[in-house]
């Protein structure tokens, strides 16, 4: 008994990491670099980040993922596609959407390249202040 209580409390704490660490992106709601400042924060806290997106989004979370594969800055660890039943608005009706879930890592020098960018930052905001 007391195994199945550990099995049953480690499957909670794998879900909870996972929340954590997971943003869902809408393409509606917020800017685009809103999204990748934050995926870059929570790789900083998490080591990795999930972006996950239904429907239209999908284009958004993938440029996201781009944009931080592009700078160096994530792998991708794993992919994720499945189609989610929701109900329609208007009518109630049951339509199927698309949904796509993206792990990101940290790359070996994710370190050392926001440390240099959090350094120009200094340097314009001084430049521009001065």
């Amino acid at each position: 008994m007391e195994e199945i209580t550990q099995g049953v409390n480690n499957i909670n704490l794998v879900a909870d990491s996972h929340k954590k660490n997971r943003i869902q992106v809408s393409n509606t709601k917020k800017p685009l670099f809103f999204y990748v400042n934050l995926a870059k924060r929570y790789m900083q806290q998490h080591n990795e980040v999930e972006l996950s997106a239904l429907g239209m989004a999908i284009a958004t979370v993938v440029t996201i993922a781009e944009i931080l594969k592009n700078n160096g800055l994530a792998v991708e660890k794993k992919i994720t596609t499945s189609t989610v039943d929701m109900k329609e608005d208007s009518r109630g009706r049951p339509v199927q959407k698309a949904k796509i879930e993206i792990l990101l890592g940290k790359t070996e020098n994710f370190d050392e390249l926001m440390a240099a960018s959090a350094e120009e930052r200094e340097l314009v905001d001084g430049e521009v202040q001065g």
